[in-house]
């Protein structure tokens, strides 16, 4: 398997594990990380995701380019309703994803780090779109999400440049929310985590559903969609267990329910 998942205390971990690869997607590789969004996507046991890469030179370099065997119009043919990885634009996975990148974020790579909700990053982590440095173009969600993300301008230097950019870099566009030394990386990560479990699990789950089905709409529209996951938390038990708790000054019980 080049994909492990470990879940437990409501936090799912995703590894892709081909460090020898540097974390490269083949098309095995994207059939197993697809199988686990669908897996996540059903359970009500997990508050939080974290996606990273095996070892600490390479949270993924995209595309495994050895096993690249199509033309680019035969690749672009293919369906990814969801993106590079299964994840770059996804819209159904409604729990909380954190990216930890220890490394190199490169062409498919950094398309699933924009698929991701927080982005946590070492400080040698490398960032960038290569594609038209290899005759190809960032498909699977780099021209789609990127110029969504940063300002038109900055988006295009990424993507027309084939530049890396380092995580201080990110961090000024916007896209990582934090950097960290590689030693202290984990901890940077535990940190998001923590205060992520600390929230109300359907609170989380109506949040970003809501984020996810109102980014096209005006704010009128998208304040009176009532999306489900929001009508469920505002129906719940732990909707009351919150406001009682912060009456009673302890931490609150979530039942996810």
């Amino acid at each position: 398997m080049s994909v492990r998942l470990d879940i437990a205390e409501r936090v799912a971990r995703v590894v892709i594990d081909r460090p020898d690869r540097m974390n490269a997607i083949d098309a095995a590789t994207e059939a197993e990380l697809e199988a686990v969004w669908q897996e996540l996507e059903h359970r009500d046991d997990v508050s939080c995701i974290v996606l990273t890469g095996a070892g600490d030179k390479s949270f993924s370099v995209g595309a495994d380019m050895k096993n690249v065997g199509k033309s680019g119009l035969e690749y672009w043919a293919e369906a990814r309703p969801h993106g590079f990885g299964g994840i770059a634009y996804r819209r159904t996975l409604d729990i909380p994803l954190i990216a930890r990148v220890n490394g190199y974020a490169l062409g498919g790579g950094f398309e699933m780090v924009l698929g991701c909700d927080i982005v946590i990053a070492s400080d040698k982590a490398q960032f960038g779109l290569p594609e038209g440095r290899v005759g190809r173009m960032p498909l699977d969600g780099g021209m789609v999400l990127l110029q969504r993300k940063i300002p038109h301008n900055l988006a295009m230097g990424v993507m027309l440049s084939g530049r890396r950019f380092s995580a201080t870099e990110m961090a000024g566009f916007g896209i990582v929310n934090e950097v960290a030394s590689l030693d202290k990386l984990d901890e940077a990560v535990e940190r998001w985590v923590a205060d992520i479990v600390a929230c109300a699990p359907l609170s989380l789950r109506a949040i970003k559903q809501t984020v996810n089905r109102t980014g096209h709409l005006s704010p009128a529209e998208a304040q009176a969609l009532r999306t489900p996951a929001l009508v469920a938390a505002l129906a719940s038990e732990d909707g009351q267990e919150g406001v009682r708790a912060f009456n009673e000054k302890r931490a609150p019980v979530w039942k996810g329910r």
